[in-house]
């Protein structure tokens, strides 16, 4: 299917690896033109790419005017960087708390407010990758499940305003998906493979893990004229993990 994001200019937070990765590739195969916001440099040293410390306003808003004074345009964005960071509930602290709001969740605001001028010119779109943790709750991580809570209450929020420019605004949720940042998390675990088949174990369709690849394909749909009347949707890529029965 043709996407018809040929040419369009598409900014991925976060692009450098994992997810992100996933959906700049998945952006290259249907001939679009990915931007990388990150902290870390891609492994594909041809792709565009702006080094932004996501943290700073500043920085977001001169890596902004930095892509449109090179591409003369922005067609979509998608808010893509962040990590679970463990900060809780009972042992947190404020401190902790309010620098993983920043770090997962103020930068989506930051950079959707910059970058609108030129979505309205465009009639461009808008996707924010969030987690499952905002719905099922995770334990031991109230600042990262309070930011996907945020990400999905502004996917929302922003869909109802930009109406009036004809600009759409959706947000994938994953929730069991293998990335590099996820395997270091299993090995940290007391016994990383029975910690892996378990998990799977409870993902109903086909007992394995959501790739990459399947996140960044729903991505670039929601980014097309193929996805051309939807718009405030949380979509779930998770093989049923959220809403089908555990006891399946």
């Amino acid at each position: 299917m043709d996407l018809k994001l040929n040419n369009k200019v598409i900014i991925v937070s976060g692009g450098s690896s994992g997810i992100g990765e996933g959906i700049v590739n998945s952006l290259l195969e249907e001939g679009a033109i990915p931007v990388i916001i990150d902290i870390a440099e891609p492994k594909n040293k041809d792709l565009c790419f702006v080094f932004t410390e996501l943290v700073n306003p500043n920085a977001c808003q001169n890596a902004i005017n930095a892509i449109v004074a090179k591409h003369g345009r922005i067609d979509g964005l998608v808010n893509n960087a962040g990590f679970n960071d463990t900060v809780n509930f009972e042992n947190g602290n404020y401190e902790a708390f309010m620098k993983s709001l920043q770090t997962n969740l103020v930068h989506y605001y930051v950079l959707a407010h910059f970058a609108l001028p030129h979505l309205i010119k465009s009639k461009g779109n808008i996707v924010n990758v969030s987690s499952k943790t905002a719905e099922t709750g995770q334990g031991g991580t109230s600042a990262y499940a309070a930011a996907n809570g945020g990400r999905n209450a502004l996917t929302r929020e922003w869909a109802v305003e930009l109406l009036k420019y004809g600009i759409r605004v959706n947000s994938v949720i994953v929730a069991e998906c293998f990335t590099p940042m996820y395997e270091k998390w299993i090995q940290k675990q007391e016994n990383p493979s029975e910690k892996l088949k378990s998990i799977q174990s409870k993902i109903p369709l086909g007992q394995r893990f959501t790739t990459p690849k399947e996140i960044a394909q729903t991505v670039s749909f929601l980014l097309s004229e193929v996805s051309s009347h939807t718009t405030g949707q949380l979509v779930h890529v998770d093989g049923g993990y959220v809403h089908l029965d555990r006891a399946l």
